[in-house]
């Protein structure tokens, strides 16, 4: 009697069903978190929010990670570069990254959306000698975040542009792991980079003599990352570094890498990432002028995120299809193509890392800093969103819903 109301019903909420039972989950966790640090360091916790991440634990005599701060971006986020890195290394040698006909394109694009922004930004910010370093801030793109936006369109976004959009993000990844590498490494000390390398070179060892059991690994992995840690080179290199000593090869019908991935991607995705992104999103505007909320350091980043990553990939895209380069995205307009462009430019958990490197100590431009990425990174998200809604409906989107709307019980 009650199925002519509930299977309505059941319509009704199945793209929202649908949106929390995929990965896109994992995005729409960040953004909410995201709002709730902005909202508690606006309220009267706001002296507690700042307390609890930045209050020190012990002398820095003592350790170098002495706030719960570092502790996250210095020490937790090693898994998330961790993951990044098994990514990274699967996609090389069995993905979308693994023939020159498949990455030719996402590879461009990738870095076409970094060199853009960074000069949109350079020639914004750029004649101020203390915010030249903070160039890469907009560079990178946040793949939760921006499948999350994707997530919330249901299957209108065909899968081929799920697919490049989520290749790009990770040679992006790439590219920001080499700029932390190479531009926001502080004083080395030669002695712990030389045990670094030891390090990384002995667990290259244990890949090539076919060491199978996680453990060794583990080990080595934590003394690689105290050794960076102590070295200069930003700790969370490690996790990267580690990731690409992990086995590919099939045990039993399984890789180690790809287990570890399995195991740990829903840990980074589901604990750290959140965890880093309440710890880092939270900025307090309410005694900010509008003069310093749009100030030359947060417009450029907006700039750069927004229409730096839009024109470099998109226009890439178009040079290279028109050219005979590469070939469009299966099944997807041009229209579609742009407003998946757009949404790289939502540079959340990579930008914030980046900025906290690039104006180390000096939190009033952190700050300033922070506003841009989410400025920057809401517009992008809203319009690439609008700019997908409006396309055409792809026929297989009502078959989704059917299948969710069944589903529900």
């Amino acid at each position: 009697m009650l199925e002519p109301i509930r299977r309505p019903i059941r319509r009704a909420i199945a793209p929202v069903r649908a949106l929390f039972v995929s990965d896109a989950s994992a995005g729409v966790l960040l953004i909410l978190v995201a709002a709730a640090a902005m909202v508690v360091a606006n309220s009267p916790l706001a002296a507690d929010y700042h307390g609890l991440f930045y209050n020190y634990l012990w002398p820095k005599e003592v350790f170098y990670l002495n706030t719960l701060h570092l502790w996250i971006n210095d020490g937790l986020m090693v898994l998330f570069f961790f993951v990044v890195g098994l990514e990274v290394k699967r996609e090389l040698l069995a993905g979308q990254l693994s023939s020159a006909d498949k990455r030719t394109l996402p590879i461009m694009a990738a870095v076409a959306g970094m060199a853009v922004p960074a000069l949109i930004y350079v020639t914004i910010a750029g004649s101020d000698p203390d915010l030249i370093r903070g160039w890469a801030i907009p560079a990178a793109t946040d793949i939760a975040f921006a499948m999350g936006v994707l997530g919330l369109l249901g299957s209108r976004v065909p899968a081929s542009l799920r697919l490049f959009l989520l290749t790009v993000a990770i040679v992006d990844d790439i590219g920001a792991v080499l700029v932390i590498a190479a531009f926001y490494t502080e004083k080395l000390d030669m002695m712990w980079l030389v045990i670094s390398i030891g390090v990384f070179g002995a667990m290259v060892g244990m890949n090539r003599f076919g060491v199978k059991s996680f453990l060794p690994f583990i080990l080595a992995a934590v003394l690689l990352w105290l050794a960076m840690l102590f070295s200069g080179v930003h700790a969370t290199i490690a996790g990267v570094l580690a990731a690409l000593t992990i086995p590919m090869r099939k045990d039993d019908g399984h890789s180690m890498l790809e287990k570890a991935e399995h195991g740990l991607a829903p840990w980074s995705a589901y604990f750290v990432v959140p965890i880093f992104g309440f710890a880092n999103a939270g900025v307090h505007v309410l005694d900010m002028e509008m003069s310093e909320i749009f100030s030359p350091l947060p417009v450029a980043i907006a700039a750069g995120l927004f229409l730096g990553k839009q024109l470099g990939i998109f226009t890439v895209i178009v040079a290279a299809v028109k050219l005979g380069i590469a070939r469009k995205p299966e099944n997807a307009n041009w229209m579609e193509i742009w407003g998946v462009t757009i949404l790289t430019g939502i540079g959340f958990t990579m930008s914030l890392f980046i900025s906290e490197l690039a104006f180390k100590g000096n939190q009033l431009v952190i700050d300033e800093a922070k506003i841009g990425i989410l400025l920057g990174s809401i517009i992008s998200a809203i319009v690439g969103y609008v700019a997908l809604r409006i396309t055409t409906r792809h026929p297989e989107e009502n078959a989704v819903y059917e299948r969710a709307a069944d589903a529900t019980p």
